[in-house]
């Protein structure tokens, strides 16, 4: 079983500048760096935010029989 660290850089580069601690209490951080730039990904109270932006859960409960998708 693999433990949930308070920080966690992916596709981080070595950098000359000094990193700013991510850890804040009940908050989980991930900053993601991507070729389109770096992401703010963010889990508090069972809710995530990316770049500050709330992300809602897709409902990917089965549709009763007969109903069209909406």
């Amino acid at each position: 079983m693999t433990a949930l660290l308070p920080e966690v850089h992916v596709g981080h580069a070595p950098s000359d500048q000094v990193e700013l601690p991510l850890a804040a209490e009940g908050v989980l951080r991930y900053v993601w760096e991507s070729r389109f730039g770096p992401m703010l990904i963010e889990v508090s109270e069972g809710m995530a935010y990316v770049n500050g932006q709330a992300v809602h859960s897709a409902d990917l409960s089965p549709l009763p029989s007969g109903t069209p998708p909406t």
